[in-house]
């Protein structure tokens, strides 16, 4: 599960909230927010979403992702819109950015549609980076608006009821299916979407040009599999990665036998079925999961997350001993956890190990919301695939091909002609992200400075962030 913020400290959702919580909850409508403890220490009380100001009107603000010129606004806002920040959240500069904007476009005058839609104009001019927003306006409605590039996910559900239409607004089309609502549609990059406080849905492009390049991670990795995002079914583009890895490894590794083909739970399962009925061998399952553990991506501290996966994992040694196994995993990061279940492997028996990862080298630093380690961490900078096999301890490794993680996600949505691939390939689609930049963040990364991105744990996981509604008052 996700985790939420107690006293300053991290805690699953489900330890924090109860049916009593929820049924004392008053009105209606609401937004909610769930982040993760990241870059090794748990994130400040102070910066737990919604944020709140009450000038023009009144807004609670939720944000998913990452702007890339916080800085620059905040500055500005100092100095031209005489607004203060008080924390080191990019989150609250959006709510303040949202907050001028729709003070100047109601121009003193009653808020309405056309000036809501003025201001997220107005967001989309002043902001880069990625960001996927909920935000409630006092006695007027709720809006959710995606950047112009559509980098994280925003899907849009409905569900009538005998007391009218509930909508509902979240990252991941399974909050939707759980809380029985009808997946409507993704909201489009650079659109914004509007439900007034009688429960009348609006919606508008709001960005003079867009493209659409959704995250690839979220396919690799952060996205459930039972997601459906940007009309890609997670599950079926997972599967595609095992078959254009398969293909890969025939290619590359041809003399290699294989006995057995294991996954790493949980996200790699989808992909590791298909490369292994691609390559005619057995599949079975070799580790079991802990499942009181959290994920060890976002562990603190290298020995932590090392010393957390033999919590996490347990193997059946019948199914490794005396065999060479084929392990797969979603993606390689820092190579901890990799080096670790390689030695689990060996030590249960296993003849020889080989690794695949469904996805390319991690190479370079995400900016647009995903909390990567900094270069240092990341086993495959400055690494030939030779040195990261040697690193981790395999007999072989094997990447799949960028061109073929990109065509996995596009067999399903030929639609989508650019992803957001730039922790792979080091280009970053908005375009302005700079050497300088780029440092400062390893920098911050450097001093233990948390920072915000939803997770969800691949089976039971909560959503980050989500809004509904309905037509009582």
């Amino acid at each position: 599960g996700a985790a939420v913020l107690v006293e300053g400290r991290p805690r699953l959702v489900r330890d924090v909230f109860r049916t009593r919580n929820m049924r004392s909850l008053e009105g209606n409508w609401g937004i909610g927010h769930v982040r993760y403890p990241t870059a090794g220490s748990a994130s400040h009380a102070a910066e737990a979403q919604p944020f709140y100001v009450n000038s023009p009107f009144g807004l609670l603000l939720a944000h998913n992702g990452n702007l890339t010129n916080s800085e620059a606004l905040k500055r500005e806002m100092f100095l031209s819109d005489l607004r203060h920040i008080n924390t080191g959240s990019d989150s609250e500069v959006l709510l303040n950015v949202l907050a001028h904007e729709l003070q100047a476009s109601c121009n003193g005058l009653k808020l309405d549609e056309d000036a809501v839609f003025r201001a997220v104009a107005g967001v989309h001019r002043r902001c880069r980076g990625a960001y996927a927003v909920v935000a409630m306006i006092a006695g007027y409605g709720l809006l959710g608006f995606r950047d112009p590039y559509g980098i994280r996910p925003m899907v849009i559900g409905r569900k009538d009821t005998a007391d009218g239409t509930e909508w509902l607004v979240a990252s991941e089309s399974v909050a939707l299916d759980v809380l029985g609502f009808k997946l409507l549609r993704d909201v489009a990059p650079g659109e914004a979407v509007l439900i007034d406080t009688q429960g009348n849905f609006h919606s508008r492009q709001c960005a003079s040009k867009t493209v659409q390049a959704p995250c690839m991670f979220e396919f690799v990795y952060l996205a459930r599999p039972d997601s459906i995002i940007d009309g890609v079914s997670v599950y079926e583009s997972r599967m595609k990665m095992g078959e254009y890895l398969a293909d890969r490894m025939k290619r590359m590794m041809p003399q290699v036998e294989i006995d057995v083909v294991i996954p790493i739970p949980d996200s790699s399962r989808p992909s590791a079925m298909q490369m292994a009925e691609r390559l005619g061998l057995p599949f079975r399952e070799g580790f079991v999961k802990n499942r009181y553990i959290g994920r060890t991506f976002i562990m603190p501290g290298q020995a932590t997350r090392k010393k957390s996966v033999r919590q996490k994992l347990n193997t059946i040694h019948q199914e490794f001993r005396g065999k060479s196994v084929l392990l797969v995993d979603d993606s390689i990061v820092r190579g901890t956890t990799s080096k670790e279940i390689v030695n689990m492997a060996r030590e249960a028996g296993a003849a020889k190990v080989y690794l695949a990862s469904a996805a390319p080298p991690v190479r370079y630093a995400n900016v647009y919301g995903i909390d990567m380690p900094t270069r240092g961490e990341l086993i495959a900078s400055g690494r030939t695939e030779d040195e990261i096999c040697r690193e981790i301890g395999a007999d072989g490794l094997i990447y799949q091909d960028l061109d073929d993680l990109k065509a996995s996600v596009r067999a399903l949505n030929p639609a989508i002609s650019l992803f957001e691939t730039s922790c792979f390939d080091g280009s970053y689609v908005t375009g302005d992200i700079t050497t300088e930049y780029l440092n400062g963040v390893e920098n911050q990364r450097g001093e233990l400075k948390p920072s915000r991105g939803h997770l969800h744990d691949d089976e039971d996981g909560q959503l980050d962030l989500n809004l509904a509604s309905d037509t009582d008052n």
